[in-house]
């Protein structure tokens, strides 16, 4: 079984940064996929970053530019450092690792609100 501990979340105010973070754990396998999906409130859950095991990567065209997702391969740890942050971007940010055998796993989200 796969356990994602995230960590980083918090209050900013409109052009801040923020840094999130997401542990994998209890396996020995490196995670295929890594990457962090949001929701704002009100709204359906959305991709906003993905990376593979070789380090490309994917954003959703609301972030590029002003997010940078990124890993470590030897912690099984993604990060995604969010930048020029807008009060659109608040929600709850679930990481998320596709680790072989297993099914798709989630982390708990943490919550990321960008005051205006």
């Amino acid at each position: 079984q796969v356990q994602l501990v995230e960590s980083g979340g918090g209050l900013v105010q409109a052009g801040g940064s923020l840094r999130l973070s997401c542990a994998a754990s209890g396996n020995n396998f490196s995670a295929r996929l890594m990457g962090w999906y949001r929701q704002a409130p009100g709204e359906q859950r959305e991709l906003a970053a993905l990376i593979t095991s070789g380090g490309n990567t994917n954003y959703a065209v609301s972030v590029k530019g002003r997010f940078t997702i990124s890993r470590d391969n030897a912690k099984n740890t993604v990060y995604l450092q969010m930048s020029s942050l807008k009060p659109e971007d608040t929600g709850v940010y679930y990481c998320f690792a596709d680790i072989t055998p297993y099914p798709r796993s989630w982390g708990q989200g943490t919550q990321v609100t960008v005051s205006s």
